[in-house]
This record gives C-alpha cells, sequence and structure tokens, in this order.
C-alpha cells in the first residue's frame, strides 16, 4: 500500500473534471499525513484544524442565508424586511456585473485582482498556516501520529480524514470552506442550537456536523456513498470526545436527494430506522448545508428535499446554507459567470415565493460580522 501511495503522490494525475478545494493547501497543520487508500484507490490525508477561542477576526460578507420555515399563520409574507432583501440583492447584481467588468483588461482576458494585506492580516501571519505539503505516513513511522498529538490539545483541535483532488462527483470527501463559515456561526451562536435536533444534507466528511454536535442534542449527519459516508464516521469516532462534553452525539446517516424516501433496508450500511425517522420529524428544528450549490440538477434535487422534509416535519424549523459565489470564465457566455449561484438565487426565490396553503418559507441573509473560530480565508465571496 505504501507503494502504491508513494506512486499516487510522485506523479498526480489531474484529469479534466479535477477539482481541489484550497483549504487543504493552507491550514494551521504542519503536515498532512496519508493514512491510508480509500475503496476507489484514493489516497486519504489526516489533517488539524484549530479552534481560535479567543480570537476576535471580524469579516463581512454576503451569501450565508437564513430560511425560516413555518405554518402560514405564523410568518412574515412580503414585509419590510423581506422588500429590503430584495433591493439589496438587486443592487448587490449591479456590483456583482461591475465587478466582472474591471476582472477584464483590454483584451478581455481575465486580470486578477488581489486584495491589499490589512494590519490584520499582519498580525495573524504568524499564526497563520504555512503552505504545507501531504506527507506519506511511511512504515515504521506510525510515531509521527503520537508527535502530532503532542503538540495539539484535545479540546481545541478537530481532526479530519479528507481526500485531496477528486473528480467533481466525490467532492463531499474534500473540506470546503464554507463549511468553516457555517461552522462559525454555530459556534458563535452557541445558545441558539443548544440541544436542537438538527438535520445537515450534503454533510460530506462532517465537520460541521462535529461542530453542531458540540452544542446540539442530536445531529443527524446525512450523504450519500458508502465510502463517503465511512470516512465522515470516521471523523465522527476521531472527535468523539469533543461532543461527549456536551452529550451531544453525531448520526451518520444516508440520504439521496435523488430519491423520494428514507432509505430503510436493514441490510444497506447507514439506513434509518423507524425510530430514527420518527425523531428526525418529530423533533427536528434546524437544517442545514454548506458548499453543496455546484451542479444545477443537484440544487434542484436538494430544494425538492428540503421541501419534502420541511413538509413533514412537526414543527416549524430554521434551514442555515452557507456557499462560496465562484466566478468562472466561460466560452459559452465569453465572460465571467456565476451560473450555479444564479440557480440557487433562482431557486431559492422560487422557494420563497410557494403559497400551498400550508408552509411558508422566508429569506434572511445573516451578517457575517461575527466572529472567526477557524483557520481559513473568510472571502467576500462567502
Amino acid at each position: 500500500m505504501v507503494d502504491l501511495a508513494e506512486q499516487e503522490m510522485d506523479n498526480p494525475t489531474f484529469r479534466s473534471d479535477t477539482v481541489l478545494s484550497d483549504v487543504h493547501l493552507h491550514c494551521p497543520s504542519k503536515r498532512h499525513l496519508m493514512v491510508r487508500l480509500n475503496a476507489v484507490g484514493q489516497p486519504v490525508f489526516l489533517s488539524y484544524f484549530k479552534l481560535l477561542w479567543s480570537t476576535e477576526d471580524l469579516a463581512s460578507g454576503k451569501h450565508v442565508r437564513e430560511i425560516t420555515t413555518g405554518r402560514e399563520h405564523r410568518c412574515r409574507s412580503g414585509d419590510e424586511a423581506c422588500e429590503k432583501d430584495r433591493s439589496n440583492i438587486e443592487k448587490e447584481g449591479e456590483l456583482n456585473s461591475e465587478g466582472v467588468e474591471a476582472l477584464l483588461d483590454d483584451d478581455g482576458d481575465l486580470e486578477v485582482v488581489r486584495r491589499s494585506r490589512s494590519a490584520s492580516d499582519l498580525e495573524a501571519e504568524d499564526l497563520l498556516r504555512d503552505i504545507v505539503c501531504p506527507v506519506i505516513l511511511m512504515k515504521g513511522k506510525e510515531d509521527a501520529f503520537e508527535e502530532e498529538e503532542q503538540e495539539c490539545t484535545c479540546s481545541d483541535v478537530i481532526k479530519i480524514e479528507h481526500t485531496m483532488a477528486t473528480p467533481l462527483e466525490d467532492v463531499g470527501k474534500q473540506v470546503w470552506r464554507a463549511a468553516f463559515l457555517l461552522a462559525d456561526y454555530i459556534l458563535f451562536k452557541r445558545d441558539t442550537f443548544r440541544c436542537c435536533s438538527v438535520l445537515e444534507v450534503g454533510g460530506g466528511t462532517g465537520i460541521t456536523s462535529i461542530i453542531m454536535g458540540t452544542v446540539a442534542k442530536r445531529v443527524y449527519c446525512t450523504d450519500v456513498g458508502e465510502d463517503l459516508l465511512a470516512m465522515c464516521e470516521q471523523n465522527v469516532a476521531l472527535n468523539k470526545h469533543l461532543m461527549e462534553q456536551g452529550g451531544g452525539e453525531v448520526k451518520v446517516k444516508e440520504l439521496d436527494w435523488l430519491k423520494d424516501e428514507f432509505c430503510t433496508d436493514p441490510e444497506a450500511p447507514y439506513s434509518w430506522s423507524e425510530e430514527e425517522i420518527a425523531d428526525l420529524l418529530d423533533h427536528c428544528s434546524v437544517i442545514m448545508a454548506a458548499d453543496v450549490f455546484y451542479d444545477d440538477d443537484l440544487t434542484d434535487a436538494l430544494f425538492r428535499t428540503l421541501y419534502r422534509i420541511t413538509h413533514n416535519l412537526r414543527n416549524s424549523c430554521t434551514v442555515y446554507l452557507a456557499l462560496e459565489k465562484r466566478l468562472n470564465f466561460t466560452l459559452r457566455h465569453m465572460d465571467v459567470t456565476c451560473e450555479a449561484y444564479s440557480h440557487f438565487r433562482n431557486t431559492l426565490n422560487d422557494l420563497e415565493n410557494l403559497q400551498d396553503g400550508k408552509m411558508k418559507y422566508t429569506v434572511e441573509p445573516i451578517k457575517l460580522d461575527f466572529c472567526q473560530f477557524l483557520f481559513y480565508e473568510r472571502i467576500e465571496q462567502l
């Protein structure tokens, strides 16, 4: 296995659909330790992410949304807050279009404008991460884990197994920036989520569910794919001590957005029991998702799933969505666009305008002026 792993890292192959999260290139750990190959032959790395409990590095942004669902007689419809949000979105679209023009030079080439470094950036430079390179855990080097453990205290470090440079269908095996943003919000609003029953859709490696598990009573972390869910379950086990302090638990379950029902086959791994489904529908008050809006068909499927689940919940709930707005130059438009985000916004507006006599969805933006508790770059596209 070690020889094969060395070959994988010495001769990396990037296909046209290879996707790499830059979270893995810059992180507070001194190295990534490759621990194994997964079932499909991808190298799996173990990384350490440090919690900054005393840091108050405030940032701003526009792309976290809070959706509140409730019975129609309890909700607001067309009120001043919603109208203000719509006007802000229109202004935001105008600013974005101006920003896109500024990114092109006289010949139409994409021109990258780097933001100026603030004083807080310079002060945090020593605390932030160096560019790190993956390190293969060789035979006879198992004690490297013990050295790493000694450098980190158990109460302020999250250990996550993940992969790097995956094809698009395996992006859930990487850690993405919006997951850190949502985790920051959870830590900042700990009292809001305390003792809640929570569902995460598209949980991936499980880092956001693990953070939520430190304050919530129960978290159902869901995704699809046995290999991914096994990785997520391993990460929950690695960080179990963090959740035990608050009495919370994280359950890893399968939830396929392309199917209309929960998987209840007792022979299938990560299936739901009837008791777990009843517990979710009776007690869930929070649903969350981070960086899951990158494919239009999957976006449509996710919103259908959200509608189906919220329709069957006994109580009203709040859905927290975090995402990174990614700009891409497309030959089809010959321009810098963000089609996945545009489709997400349109679908979100359709949900808000939906009237079925029973449910009402109200969409509100969340200001990103809350503290940063994890090392990552909180860019304005979040």
